[in-house]
């Protein structure tokens, strides 16, 4: 006998919580905003505009994402009352496993509308660019950032993101040393923004023949790709750039000329570089924009003096910095050093859900 109550009030409770999340991202008010992008794209002097077009049709397909998923939600949800009204004429097992997976879904769907809900940031919405640095514990934080690299690879991948490598620097005998990336998607920065800092790892060495203890230290920089807004003006004369060759897998182009740039802003010391692009003119125009995010970040950084949203407080990549410990020997959960959980739901979602893949990651890498 199957319990129909019980999905009866499963359904009824995803229904509260569906209509809170409509609540929660101002459903009404995304439909009147994207009718009125629609409008506006319609008229052929914003199509003049190449910038202006892309980034109302960007804007466009962002609230059009949201109401999509929505609806579908809501879609599901009658779809399974649906079927439950078949299983009270006829018990099928096959439908009860398609009710099960379908709520299972939903639920999922839910959860994830209502935690982006919560990204309402200025720069939540943007791409990320992230800089991992290795730190204290020479060739074993070169292995220990490749390993956190390979990590936000299959974290970007799982969540339908685009990586983009734009810099690296191998390590002497294994690892990196750095690498600069981007992380493109909806929201990308509002979920990734948390993992700036130190992160420590303490394992047993691979690299040591008496098997000893070690502790290695990476940081790990995590900034909006911010589009030039007009209102920092970067002067030719303020540049220093300079240009080599790209490292890594070359081919007929790629390492026989000096493609890969390096930009210095003189009145900052801000030094960005870009080698993954074939052409030194796709390589100097990722630059600039890293270089543009990065003076609007140290803008607001300033605005926001104690607060520093963005940026947060740079720490030297050692002992007593850390804000995530990774410890193998002995063996413990992750933990997080601002919050004191040990793979919790509340701290996985104040990091936008990483803090569970990392978990699951780290023991199948063991």
């Amino acid at each position: 006998m199957i319990k129909t109550d019980d999905y009866k009030l499963k359904i009824k409770g995803l229904k509260t919580v569906l209509t809170e999340t409509a609540d929660a991202i101002d459903l009404s008010g995304l439909k009147k905003e994207l009718s009125l992008i629609k409008t506006e794209l319609e008229n052929p002097e914003v199509w003049g505009d190449l910038q202006k077009s892309q980034a109302l049709s960007k804007k466009a397909s962002a609230i059009e994402g949201k109401v999509t998923t929505y609806d579908l939600a809501e879609k599901s949800l009658s779809d399974a009352l649906d079927i439950l009204e078949f299983l009270e004429i006829e018990e099928d097992e096959s439908l009860l496993l398609e009710l099960d997976s379908l709520l299972l879904k939903t639920e999922t769907e839910i959860e994830n509308m209502r935690l982006s809900a919560l990204l309402k940031g200025k720069y939540d919405s943007l791409n990320a660019l992230m800089t991992l640095h290795s730190g204290a514990g020479g060739t074993e934080a070169c292995d220990w950032t490749e390993m956190l690299y390979r990590m936000y690879i299959m974290y970007a991948e799982k969540n339908g993101y685009r990586l983009i490598e734009l810099d690296r620097l191998e390590g002497d005998e294994a690892g990196i040393k750095s690498v600069s990336f981007k992380i493109e998607g909806l929201n990308a920065y509002g979920y990734l923004k948390a993992e700036k800092g130190v992160h420590r790892l303490v394992r047993i060495s691979p690299f040591d023949a008496n098997k000893r203890r070690h502790t290695s230290f990476a940081s790990v920089e995590v900034m909006p790709e911010i589009e030039d807004d007009g209102e920092i003006e970067i002067r030719p004369e303020e540049l220093r750039i300079d240009t080599f060759r790209a490292g890594g897998a070359g081919g007929q182009h790629i390492n026989k000329t000096d493609s890969a740039v390096r930009i210095t802003h003189l009145p900052t010391g801000i030094v960005v570089s870009c080698q993954n692009e074939r052409s030194q003119t796709q390589n100097k125009e990722m630059a600039m924009r890293m270089l543009m995010s990065k003076l609007i970040e140290k803008r607001e950084s300033e605005r926001l003096e104690k607060e520093q949203d963005i940026k947060g407080e740079i720490k030297k990549i050692e002992w007593g910095s850390q804000i995530r410990s990774y410890v193998f020997c002995p063996y413990t959960l992750v933990k997080d050093h601002r919050t004191g959980f040990e793979n919790s739901n509340v701290s996985a979602v104040m990091d936008g859900n990483i803090h569970d893949f990392i978990c699951d990651y780290l023991k199948k890498s063991q």
